[in-house]
């Protein structure tokens, strides 16, 4: 799939997710879950197929075998997480994006939790913005809009003022359900990522302050 055309969108804020949009962190989730099924007897890609974008408690709860304690399992999951960031790396051009941004107009809206996301970032090299909705923040995750909406009113801006980069169907659906404007980050293709706008990565992909907010260029896109 290519893309030859360059996109110009404008925005008063952006609003990342983190894992496969601003951070490459798939080595390290992949371990996470393989170490799940090992302890279940369970089939690892299964759960792979269907843990992008959710909570690690959702996802849980959703293959666990009947009788283990959700909660528990969460935590124990949860803390290999945090002690394993290795392989963990910046999408490329992530870092040179948001130090073009000027503070406050930037927030980051993730489905893992707060510590999580901290490791994650500090792993890749990027930076915490003063606004982040993890999941310790909201009642209920992606596909639901609610982390994206309250990204939106803490920088105090109405959702529809936002450009969401997601890189997952449940993001997306969470992105077009908050009203804000979506682009695809990476091959993800989907109902969700139907004739939104796509880059590859950050490269190439630039930011300028002007009176009415954020212009943003994005290149054209083409598979790596």
């Amino acid at each position: 799939m290519s893309i030859t055309t360059t996109t110009e969108l404008t925005a008063h804020v952006l609003l990342f997710d983190m894992d496969g949009t601003l951070v490459d962190s798939t080595e390290a989730v992949e371990r996470t879950w393989r170490r799940f099924a090992v302890r279940h007897g369970l089939d690892a890609e299964v759960i792979l197929a269907s843990a992008h974008g959710r909570r690690t408690a959702e996802t849980v709860a959703r293959h666990a075998p009947q009788g283990v304690d959700v909660a528990a399992e969460t935590e124990w999951l949860v803390a290999r997480d945090i002690a394993d960031t290795r392989g963990t790396v910046a999408v490329p051009g992530a870092a040179e994006l948001l130090a073009a941004l000027p503070p406050g107009r930037w927030a980051l809206v993730t489905s893992a939790g707060r510590e999580l996301a901290e490791r994650r970032m500090a792993a890749a090299g990027l930076p915490m913005p003063d606004v982040v909705v993890s999941a310790d923040d909201v009642r209920r995750g992606k596909p639901d809009p609610e982390g994206y909406l309250a990204a939106a009113a803490r920088l105090g801006v109405p959702p529809t003022a936002a450009v969401v980069f997601e890189d997952a169907e449940l993001g997306l659906e969470a992105a077009h359900a908050a009203g804000g404007s979506a682009v695809v980050v990476g091959p993800h293709e989907g109902p969700a990522a139907l004739g939104v706008p796509r880059i590859a990565d950050f490269r190439d992909v630039t930011v300028t302050t002007t009176a009415a907010g954020l212009r943003l260029t994005l290149p054209p896109y083409r598979a790596r």
